[in-house]
């Protein structure tokens, strides 16, 4: 298991329910599982499944991302890269947007023009 992940979920969910003034019995409830199960969650001894980790944002109003303590810095350095995992530019992300518009004979010259300039 990993702790520091239990340990961030486990935070995470305790400052949202106390946050919606529930308690961990209510929470429970809602979630359909035992409140001891909640309560090792709660304290990070102990991973929720999938379908738990999803019925727990509905439940505590919380995003996957703010759940698992992914920062929206993170979250923007993941929707920046490429399908191979490397950063891309703006300008990158631009011309392959508008090479994915081209058709066949366009998208021809443009590779062309590209070689061309990389001489």
């Amino acid at each position: 298991m990993n702790e520091e992940l239990a340990s961030q979920i486990g935070s995470a969910a305790r400052d949202a329910r106390t946050h919606l003034g529930l308690t961990q019995a209510e929470v429970a409830e809602k979630l359909g599982i035992a409140h001891m199960v909640y309560s090792r969650l709660e304290r990070g001894k102990m991973l929720p499944s999938v379908p738990t980790l999803l019925r727990m944002c509905a439940v505590l109003h919380i995003s996957a991302d703010d759940l698992l303590g992914v920062s929206g810095e993170e979250r923007g350095a993941r929707l920046a890269r490429g399908p191979r995992g490397e950063a891309e530019v703006p300008r990158v992300r631009q011309l392959l947007g508008l090479a994915r518009k081209m058709d066949e004979e366009k998208l021809d010259a443009l590779v062309t023009v590209a070689q061309v300039l990389l001489r």
